[in-house]
């Protein structure tokens, strides 16, 4: 028994029980390539109809989707079963095909579907980015307004907009702006940046000098001061009012007011004092007390996942190994760590990898994945080496 007169896409989803209806191969029936089919869940399907999803990836990469939120890698699945595609019934006009009397009584299939495509939630691909901002860091140059700041001369040095970032990282805006958020990025005239290095511990260094001079209490700033200082100082207002977000907590009084991130300062200057190289253990303490100002208490276990340690001979030394400098990516990080170190004890490798995340799967996942773990007894602290 034929289904009435509807036909299409319409006419196979409203089919009734013990009913028929014909289908038919569509005179434009092909291989029509620039149709594919995608499974999409349920909670998903709003970012779609509400065309809230893009495509990102250049020509050399595996494209992905990614929502406002998340990252989705794009994966094709076969099928050995036919998969008929039929259009739906506001297309159908541009696709019909008739019985006598006008009315569309068959269903034609434009395409046999050798599978569909699948989403799967990943990690975003942020190694990239770091890369890319570090080409042209914002210097003392460019905020003593000697360099030229036409259009044709940023395009040469490679800094980006945020347009450009999201045509060339793999990620969802917010996990984008995350990663911006993780390497200290700044917007400047547009433009995303990090900060040299030498710039940075300059404004680092007047920002405890003021506080100092003023006797201002570490636990207790006053924003606008601080700032005022510093552009009296002669940096850029934008600049120091990163920096000072940077380094400093707002507090939850009434007064509004903002405390010295102590644990970030120290790790700052621990930082500057190893950007050169390794050092004896008790070299560097003696410069890393002396660098720090009066009031502020650090301790070597603040600088867990910043610098590792190595005994040579009777000496102990210490030298800059930072967790933000290492892939984001399981497989490229434990390469990393594993060409570093051979053998890592729990304490050591925990704060370079408790970082990571994988959707789907957990750190000891993790672990288990990359890693082979040895414990001589349950006393003993575990031992991790390349699986």
């Amino acid at each position: 028994m034929t289904n009435g007169n509807s036909g299409g896409a319409e006419g196979v989803l409203g089919l009734l029980p013990c009913s028929s209806l014909s289908v038919t191969y569509h005179s434009q029936f092909s291989s029509h390539d620039d149709l594919m089919l995608l499974e999409v869940d349920e909670k998903l399907l709003p970012e779609f109809l509400l065309q809230r999803v893009t495509l990102r990836g250049g020509p050399d990469e595996d494209a992905v989707l990614c929502t406002e939120s998340k990252t989705y890698a794009i994966k094709f699945v076969g099928t050995s079963n036919s998969v008929f595609l039929i259009p739906p019934p506001d297309l159908y006009s541009e696709f019909s095909e008739s019985n006598g009397d006008g009315n569309i009584a068959v269903a034609s299939v434009l395409k046999v579907a050798p599978g569909c495509m699948e989403l799967a939630e990943v990690a975003p691909k942020l190694d990239q980015l770091q890369m890319l901002l570090s080409h042209n860091p914002y210097g003392f140059v460019e905020a003593s307004e000697m360099e030229i700041n036409q259009e044709d001369e940023k395009k040469k040095t490679g800094i980006l907009t945020w347009g450009d970032l999201v045509c060339r990282i793999q990620a969802s805006d917010e996990e984008l702006r995350m990663g911006l958020k993780l390497l200290s990025a700044i917007e400047i005239d547009g433009y995303w940046r990090t900060l040299d290095n030498e710039y940075m511990n300059r404004i680092i260094n007047f920002l405890l000098h003021n506080i100092t001079l003023n006797g201002w209490s570490f636990n207790s700033l006053n924003r606008d001061e601080v700032l005022a200082g510093l552009q009296a100082d002669g940096f850029p207002l934008n600049v120091v009012s990163h920096v000072f977000e940077l380094f400093c907590i707002k507090k939850d009084d009434e007064l509004c007011t903002w405390k010295l991130n102590q644990e970030r300062i120290c790790v700052h200057l621990a930082r500057e004092i190893l950007i050169d190289g390794k050092m004896k253990m008790d070299i560097f303490m003696d410069k890393w007390t002396l660098k720090i100002p009066s009031g502020i208490t650090a301790s070597f276990d603040m600088l867990k996942g910043e610098v590792l340690t190595e005994k040579l001979g009777m000496d102990t030394w210490v030298y800059l190994f930072s967790v933000s400098s290492l892939p984001s990516t399981p497989a490229d990080r434990f390469s990393k760590l594993f060409n570093e170190r051979s053998k890592w004890g729990w304490k050591d490798l925990e704060p370079f990898v408790r970082d990571l995340k994988v959707p789907g799967l957990s750190l000891e996942g993790l672990l288990l994945k990359y890693t082979r773990r040895t414990q001589p007894n349950v006393d003993s602290e575990p031992v991790f080496s390349s699986r």
